[in-house]
């Protein structure tokens, strides 16, 4: 399976490094922190036809639907059932930490997860693990979760933000910047995509961040977000926004204000934000397919049920993408969910 996942990742156009060679042809995972790697000897199926709970942290975010999407689309060549179990709202930490304790109570051999409070989640996955079950994180790179785990799929988030900060600096950084910053909510994810923005323009005096709040992770947010900062700080250049629906958001309140002239950023790739980016409202993002590491982790999974995954962290890959970037990446719709909304 992991074989079958390398050649489709250079297919796709995943970079080299991203698929290192282990053993023969497989993308080799990274090892995980000392004390963090649960034993996959320990997994113990209970189903002939093994069955996964994909459990994001929640369903208001087409990201986390975009990688449901290529765990299903494994799931479908390789006959395991799948289900996804998940709040409405990223906020609702205790309502997707009673699904997990449901899930407990049930036959289920796997639970791929993401969260955005890693250790309310921890108690409850060292049951899963204890329980025999396979746990695999999305969308992330820890390498040290509060509990062990027996994988973790996902991009470098700090590394991605870095290269939009270079890029930030090769484009825009020939002039003084004031910079607004906002993060989601409080946790590795934001610390890490606004860490890694903050490190790539340090020492560059040419950027002055002013301002950083907490946009919720969701477009609601992002708007309220940016219309505070701009109202505040009128001489505002460039917004980071640590996901794209953030920074849609902070284009809506750029938009209302009338300031054409700011520079927006984000990241994730999410169809949504592509889109945007191609119709000029927003200027770039980290580009980090969502679907593509959705089959990564299946893959990941099956193998690690099947006793054949040695355990670490795969590592997908990310790009910059601009107007021309985007309307790229736009230009293959079977690579993305949801689908564009018109063809480019």
């Amino acid at each position: 399976m992991l074989k079958q996942l390398t050649n489709t990742m250079l297919a796709l156009g995943f970079s080299a490094l991203a698929t290192t060679a282990w053993a023969q042809d497989y993308p080799k995972p990274v090892p995980l922190a000392d004390g963090a790697q649960a034993p996959i000897e320990a997994i113990k199926p209970k189903n002939e036809k093994f069955r996964v709970a994909y459990m994001p942290p929640a369903t208001e975010f087409n990201y986390y639907i975009a990688i449901g999407e290529g765990i299903k689309a494994v799931a479908a060549e390789e006959g395991v059932e799948v289900f996804m179990l998940a709040p409405q709202s990223g906020a609702d930490i205790n309502g997707q930490m009673g699904m997990i304790q449901d899930v407990l109570t049930q036959d289920v051999d796997a639970i791929i997860f993401g969260t955005h409070d890693e250790f309310a989640a921890a108690p409850l996955l060292k049951q899963a693990v204890d329980k025999g079950m396979a746990v695999v994180m999305i969308n992330s790179d820890i390498a040290n979760f509060p509990t062990p785990i027996h994988g973790v799929v996902g991009y470098s988030q700090r590394n991605g933000t870095h290269k939009l900060a270079e890029w930030a600096i090769e484009t825009y950084g020939s002039k003084p910047l004031n910079v607004g910053i906002i993060e989601g909510q409080p946790g590795y994810h934001s610390t890490e995509r606004v860490g890694g923005f903050l490190d790539g323009i340090k020492g560059n005096e040419n950027f002055d961040v002013v301002v950083s709040i907490d946009g919720k992770w969701n477009v609601e947010g992002g708007n309220t977000a940016g219309m505070d900062i701009l109202q505040s700080h009128p001489d505002l250049d460039m917004i980071f926004a640590a996901n794209d629906y953030m920074i849609i958001g902070a284009s809506f309140a750029a938009k209302a204000l009338g300031r054409s002239d700011i520079v927006l950023l984000g990241n994730d790739g999410d169809t949504s934000g592509l889109e945007e980016i191609a119709a000029g409202s927003v200027t770039a993002t980290v580009n980090t397919s969502p679907f593509l590491m959705g089959k990564a982790a299946m893959h990941a999974t099956i193998d690690a049920l099947n006793g054949t995954y040695p355990g670490g962290w795969i590592e997908t890959p990310t790009s910059i993408e601009d107007k021309d970037g985007a309307v790229r990446v736009l230009q293959e719709p079977e690579k993305l969910f949801p689908q564009p909304s018109k063809q480019y």
